[in-house]
């Protein structure tokens, strides 16, 4: 009866060093598919913030140009009737021009004026505060997948967790990075 004992104190051992092994298995995987999650979510904030800055980014060009060719508009205009005018004939002719140049005239000096008051120009700002704000959400949003991709990558290389996800196939991330000396220089928009 003692070789029985001692058999079935060995199994029991075997078997809580066992479950103990498969618990411990399953608690590092359990830990890397949830970091890996938190990784797809911190890279799901980048795409999200990518996208605002794409969708913005047109707006804010579009605006400069309808700025530029709302002043490039007068100007044509008032180079238009001088030329016309020019080239008048009549005394109706010139007349005609002449009021329409005052007109234009009187529109370009109200823009020279109110300039800051544009709604264009208002426009332009709110875009430009606007690409700020994401501007800073998206550096927030790189700081959070770069941290989750540190600590995924930080628990897959420690002995056994490595072992752990080489069996499960569950790879270190990279980090999103600014890679070239090109990329690092500020963007010059002109127009």
């Amino acid at each position: 009866m003692g070789f029985e004992i001692i058999l079935l104190l060995i199994c029991c051992v075997v078997l809580v060093v066992a479950g103990g092994i498969a618990l411990y298995v399953l608690g590092v995987y359990n830990s890397l598919r949830t970091q890996n999650v938190l990784v797809d979510e911190g890279w799901s904030g980048i795409d999200v913030q990518l996208k605002k800055r794409f969708d913005l980014i047109p707006n804010l060009v579009e605006t400069v140009k309808g700025y530029a060719k709302h002043e490039s508009a007068i100007f044509e205009k008032v180079a238009e009737l001088r030329s016309g005018m020019m080239n008048a004939k009549t005394p109706e002719e010139v007349g005609k021009y002449e009021g329409e140049l005052r007109g234009t005239l009187k529109t370009l000096f109200a823009v020279a004026e109110n300039y800051p008051e544009l709604k264009a120009n208002e426009n332009f700002m709110s875009l430009q505060s606007s690409l700020q704000t994401i501007e800073g959400d998206l550096e927030s949003a790189r700081r959070y997948y770069n941290g989750a991709v540190r600590d995924l990558n930080t628990k897959i290389v420690v002995f056994p967790n490595s072992f752990i996800a080489g069996i499960f196939n569950i790879k270190a991330r990279q980090f999103f990075e600014v890679s070239t000396e090109a990329e690092r220089e500020n963007v010059k928009v002109s127009f």
